[in-house]
């Protein structure tokens, strides 16, 4: 196996230790860094990361990360895992999504050396974590008063990153675009395969959602040959979604909810009603197409034009299970 290096530092087969990664300074000047967990198997594998809070209040990977590498024994490890729980440390310790500048560092990528601070760490990251890798898992959260159910978002042209995809097992997959400036761009343009897991919500652990990530990613590790195979394992039930939509609310007022994130819905199903202060006017919330609910808005006061329901859609001879697939 060859010396990795990370910000000038060598990694050899076997070791195991924290990296800072130097992006800032606060006014203050305390030093702003991004750890990084290098963990080199003794055996040649690939380089897998596994990235967290890239928007700053998205926390669940924080955790999710922070299993996984416990859980890893060195001398049944083949190739290198690259941990990093928190990318946006400014965002983390300000709870924010965004930076101190208010941009979005998952809109910055692959970044600028001249640029802001957004697109110069976006730069740093690349440099030091993705181009050094052969694999990625990059994780999320629904924003502030949404919740996702454990779900994977990957580009299912790139058979690599499909067949990642389904060895992860999470309930859903989401054959999804790619958005300009995403760490998830900037990889696919590198050739380097990575999955965007969602789920749970902003500033929340979920228990249910972090057992999913991290089952997810010892499923991925075992797929890509980085740990052996387990010879019984409980197979996991995994729907393809061809797209999605947000229904949206038609009038302001109070929300009540009759089917919850998991839940699959068929065209023009109530989802929720949309009530004044007495009860008196109630509007209802309908599916327009079949499919499963993959996220909702848990703020139950809402304006119009308010995003409510997230709808991934399938097939339509699979919306006769009527199971939910978590319960929210």
């Amino acid at each position: 196996m060859a010396v990795l290096k990370i910000c000038g530092e060598k990694f050899l087969p076997g070791e195991r230790r924290v990296v800072q990664v130097d992006v800032g300074r606060l006014y203050d000047f305390t030093e702003m860094n991004i750890p990084v967990e290098v963990i080199r198997g003794t055996r040649p594998g690939p380089i897998l990361f596994l990235s967290g809070a890239i928007h700053g209040d998205e926390i669940n990977g924080v955790e999710i990360i922070r299993q996984v590498i416990k859980r890893i024994q060195i001398g049944k490890l083949s190739g290198t895992i690259l941990a990093v729980p928190v990318v946006n440390v400014f965002g983390f310790n300000a709870r924010s999504r965004y930076l101190p500048d208010r941009r979005d560092l998952n809109r910055s990528f692959p970044g600028n050396s001249k640029g802001s601070l957004a697109s110069q760490m976006a730069r740093i990251f690349m440099k030091e974590v993705v181009l050094k890798s052969t694999h990625g898992i990059d994780f999320h959260t629904g924003a502030i008063h949404r919740y996702n159910i454990p779900q994977i978002r990957a580009l299912l042209e790139n058979n690599k990153t499909k067949n990642m995809a389904r060895a992860f097992g999470a309930p859903v997959v989401l054959n999804s675009s790619i958005r300009d400036g995403s760490l998830r761009e900037a990889a696919q343009k590198k050739n380097i395969p990575i999955l965007l897991f969602e789920g749970g919500e902003a500033l929340r652990f979920d228990d249910t959602v972090i057992k999913a990530g991290v089952r997810g990613c010892f499923n991925v590790m075992e797929s890509i040959g980085m740990l052996a195979k387990k010879k019984k394992k409980k197979k996991q039930d995994v729907v393809i979604a061809k797209d999605s939509y947000w229904v949206r609310s038609t009038h302001g007022g109070s929300l009540s909810v009759v089917r919850r994130a998991g839940d699959r819905v068929a065209k023009d199903e109530v989802l929720g009603v949309v009530q004044d202060l007495f009860g008196r006017v109630q509007i209802e919330i309908r599916a327009e197409e079949p499919g499963i609910i993959i996220g909702r808005n848990r703020l139950p006061l809402i304006n119009k034009g308010d995003a409510l329901f997230h709808i991934a859609t399938f097939k339509a001879s699979r919306s006769s299970n009527r199971k939910a697939l978590i319960d929210s």
